[in-house]
């Protein structure tokens, strides 16, 4: 067995199709199906269920891609470790949820990349359960997620504690709980935890939501917040300072914080770059960087 082999499996796992994995690595179409017939043979045991459309991962399929990624991540490890420089360098890909994109966040990498110019640094936008699967599934080095960490695989290297508020427009003085039945909300799509919160908020006083208007950023979100489309619950951190068309209400206390995590694999080798990113964010004492 070969990590050229376990390349290939995994590229067909992804694409669900051989054609479609022999474009993405540049192979022969043949050679793919080769590569996977040997596998098959060594392992014993299919690792596809083939059908007109394509390929789907067997049960036995599903095991054993848990395993491929980790050994091409270990061999990964093994080569960056080795190379590694004195002073922080190479690709360091960080995951952000929607609510912590925000101009102190921004600071921060500012900071971070004056002081190391030779760190690559990319950022990824999306969902928290999104994030944490692409941290799981060695895509990205860490993900700051809201919420429980989720994973015994994954640990915690900065909290960010955050007070919720709910947002409205300036001209609504307050929102009483028999008002919350006609509030049209605007949210995430589902998986976002202040989505849920907002449910969860709901349920407890025996009321659903009137409208919901669902926007992918938190930007399209606000805005809707101003024109007084509806309402929303966000962490007062998110906020733009000092913004005349938005006002912050209180809610309960059992609604009122939630936690941000960075998070990484725990299995993982922690190059010096997410060492030295972790270190800025603490010196900055993000989210009030």
């Amino acid at each position: 067995m070969e990590l050229t082999d376990l390349k290939v499996f995994l590229a067909v796992a992804e694409e669900g199709s051989v054609s479609a994995a022999a474009r993405r690595l540049d192979y022969v179409q043949s050679n793919v199906t080769t590569r996977l017939r040997k596998l098959e043979s060594e392992l014993g045991a299919p690792l596809f269920h083939r059908h007109p459309k394509g390929v789907v991962l067997s049960e036995r399929g599903i095991i054993f891609r848990e395993y491929a990624l980790k050994i091409l991540q270990l061999a990964d490890d093994a080569v960056n470790a080795v190379r590694e420089r004195e002073e922080p360098a190479g690709t360091l890909a960080i995951g952000v949820v929607e609510t912590v994109a925000s101009a102190g966040l921004l600071r921060v990498l500012s900071d971070f990349q004056a002081r190391y110019p030779q760190v690559s640094l990319s950022l990824v936008t999306g969902t928290s359960p999104n994030l944490r699967a692409k941290v799981l599934n060695y895509e990205l080095d860490g993900a700051f997620v809201t919420g429980e960490i989720g994973s015994p695989l994954l640990v915690s290297e900065y909290e960010i504690r955050d007070v919720v508020g709910l947002v409205t427009h300036s001209g609504v003085e307050e929102i009483s709980v028999s008002d919350l039945s006609r509030v049209t909300w605007v949210v995430f799509q589902k998986g976002c935890p202040f989505r849920a919160l907002t449910e969860a908020w709901l349920e407890s006083a025996g009321l659903k939501p009137a409208q919901v208007i669902e926007t992918a950023t938190l930007e399209t979100m606000l805005g809707c917040v101003r024109s007084g489309l509806g309402a929303t619950l966000l962490p007062v951190s998110a906020l733009p300072q000092e913004d005349g068309q938005l006002r912050v209400l209180p809610v309960p206390e059992a609604y009122r914080s939630m936690t941000t995590r960075l998070v990484r694999r725990r299995d993982r080798f922690v190059s010096k770059a997410f060492t030295a990113f972790v270190e800025r964010l603490k010196a900055h004492g993000f989210p009030d960087a």
